[in-house]
This record gives C-alpha cells, sequence and structure tokens, in this order.
C-alpha cells in the first residue's frame, strides 16, 4: 500500500533491515563505505534514500559529514534510532527534486534506489538534481541492477529471485515500457499475503546520457564495490560520473 512514505512506510520499514539482512552484512557495508569515504575526500557526502542509514550511518563514523535525503519517515524513524543516527541531517522529501542548501564532493545512491524512480522523467530529474547539489570536481556514484532479461524465456515477464516455503519472490518486467515490479507472497499461519513495489529499470548506456544532460561525464564503470571489471555478464554495476571542474 502507498501512503506519504511511498512504498516504505511502517509495513516495510518495521523489518526493513531484517528482510534484508545479506545487504547489511560487515563485508558488503565495508566495501561500500571504503569506496565512498575515498571519493569524499574531505568533502561531505549527499545520500539519496538514505533509508535506515545502511550506509550513511558506518560512512559518517569514517569522519565524512553525511546528509540524507528520503520520502519515508518511517525508514529515517529508524535510522534515528540508531547510534549515531541522530546526528545526521536528513531532508524529507522526492530525491529527484528536493534540494539541500549546501554542496557535497560526492552525493549516492546505492542498492538499485534510482529504480524507485518509475519514470523516465524522474530519473533525468534525479541527475540534474544531483548536479546542482555537487561542487565542481564531485562525483555521483549509482549502485544498480543490470536488467535481467537474458533470464526471461519467450512470452514471460517473470524472474524469481527468492523461494522458499514461506515466501516466494519474484520481478515482473515490461520491456515495452521498462516498467517492472518486485512481487513478495509470504505465507503468514498458514494464508498468504501478497506485497509489490514498483520500479523503472534502466541500462548503464541510459544512465550515461542521463548523466550528458545533467552535465555530468562518467568517470568510472565496476561491477561491484571492488572494482572488479564491468562486463557483459555482470549481473550489476557500480557507475561514477563527475562534475566537470571548471
Amino acid at each position: 500500500m502507498i501512503d506519504d512514505d511511498g512504498y516504505f512506510g511502517e509495513n516495510v520499514a518495521a523489518d526493513y533491515d531484517e528482510s534484508e539482512a545479506s545487504e547489511f552484512r560487515p563485508d558488503v557495508v565495508d566495501r561500500t563505505v571504503d569506496l565512498l569515504a575515498e571519493l569524499a575526500g574531505d568533502g561531505p557526502a549527499l545520500e539519496l534514500g538514505i533509508g535506515t542509514g545502511r550506509i550513511a550511518l558506518p560512512l559518517a563514523a569514517r569522519g565524512v559529514p553525511v546528509h540524507g535525503i528520503d520520502l519515508s519517515r518511517a525508514m529515517v524513524d529508524r535510522l534515528r534510532a540508531k547510534p549515531g543516527g541522530d546526528a545526521i541531517d536528513v531532508t524529507i522529501g522526492d530525491f529527484a527534486t528536493a534540494r539541500v542548501e549546501k554542496s557535497f564532493s560526492v552525493a549516492y545512491l546505492v542498492f538499485n534506489t534510482i529504480m524507485n524512480l518509475t519514470t523516465q522523467d524522474a530519473q533525468v530529474d534525479c541527475f540534474r538534481n544531483v548536479a546542482a547539489h555537487l561542487a565542481p570536481g564531485g562525483r555521483f556514484v549509482v549502485e544498480v541492477m543490470v536488467p535481467q532479461l537474458r533470464k526471461l524465456p519467450a512470452g514471460q515477464q517473470a524472474v524469481p529471485f527468492h523461494i522458499s516455503d514461506t515466501r516466494w519472490a519474484f520481478d515482473t518486467y515490461d520491456p515495452a515500457t521498462q516498467a517492472m515490479s518486485s512481487n513478495y507472497v509470504t505465507i503468514v499461519d498458514g494464508r498468504a499475503e501478497h506485497s509489490s513495489i514498483p520500479f523503472r529499470y534502466v541500462w548503464p548506456a541510459e544512465l550515461d546520457l542521463m548523466a550528458r544532460l545533467a552535465g555530468l561525464r562518467l568517470r568510472d564503470r565496476w561491477e561491484d564495490w571492488t572494482r572488479e571489471p564491468f562486463t557483459s555478464e555482470s549481473g550489476k554495476h557500480v557507475s561514477v560520473w563527475e562534475k566537470p571542474a571548471d
């Protein structure tokens, strides 16, 4: 159900950290924070879709000032309840358009969050918004999946990504519109409960064009946070665009 917090209201925020436990593993978080701290240098960082603070809190603990933008008050409440969470400034709003009155050395969107913007126009607006927030020479980092269309048999639109005795999860794709959704079926007390979150998948080359429209240029693209080379077999990418210094 969508409400003022978007699709990440209280029902999602309540167990978000547990449901995405694999993304909270120290090795996953440390690799991400290592790269972001390096790119931030002595400057501040802007996290779009800061959520419950998975990356913002350990990045701030490294001495990087972090400001967040998020639509969901329920998610931000979880951030605030964690040690150090009350020291991070957060602007409540749509990260495609919400403004913060300062400039940043790095801005970042992790864990497919760019796809929470469900239209191409909104994704373009996001790049322009980030460019307006970056100081000259600043970087914009996006971690996002490569659309899994190669896994679709002819005539089908669903790709399962979790199957267990009590939970099934699958993505659906519409290649004509680039609309997709993640769907979850959970068995609770013998009854099935279904939830769905819409996304818009986006290709690496499409992101590069959005960056170009915003005045940014591609600096690096890797398969993951360890900077392994991005190839045609990569399931996701970590891309870095730069705002020209002149």
